[in-house]
């Protein structure tokens, strides 16, 4: 009986594992552009602005169809989703984090949900570059942000 006890606690452990990795990976979408193929055939392009985890719709803005119409902004219903396509996934900000735990050790967090690196937790960082935080720590991490986007544009 424990062994079984033991098998459905590790199973359900495991599959709250991947439902969270499964919702990480959704969450991270939010800000990339993408490319949604309908089961109707039609196919959209635009920037995720919002999603619902529970059933998978989306909110698009600067969307294009295929067939050349331009809209601001366009929901679909997560029902008729058959396919989305990353299409610009933006700097993989992990390998940034790294770099940053080599200049500082054991102070930096890369919260991976919401695509931001914390340094010292009061230094901010985005794919955009620092966003929040001043003084001399700042500038440093400004400075490896500008080598890193460098280095990850010439690749």
């Amino acid at each position: 009986m424990n062994k079984f006890l033991d098998l459905v606690l590790g199973g359900l452990w495991l599959s709250a594992i991947v439902s969270k990795r499964f919702s990480d990976e959704l969450s991270a979408l939010v800000g990339k552009k993408v490319r949604v193929i309908l089961s109707s055939g039609a196919c959209f392009e635009g920037i995720v602005v919002a999603l619902n985890p529970s059933d998978y719709s989306i909110w698009l803005s600067d969307v294009r169809e295929r067939n050349g119409g331009v809209y601001d902004k366009i929901f679909i219903s997560g029902r008729s989703i058959e396919c989305l396509l990353v299409l610009e996934a933006g700097p993989d900000l992990s390998k940034l984090a790294e770099r940053l735990s080599r200049v500082f050790p054991n102070m930096v967090r890369y919260i991976r949900e919401a695509d931001v690196i914390l340094v010292m937790d009061r230094i901010r960082v985005t794919k955009d570059g620092v966003v929040e935080g001043t003084g001399p720590a700042a500038e440093r991490v400004k400075k490896i942000y500008e080598e890193w986007i460098s280095e990850e544009a010439k690749t």
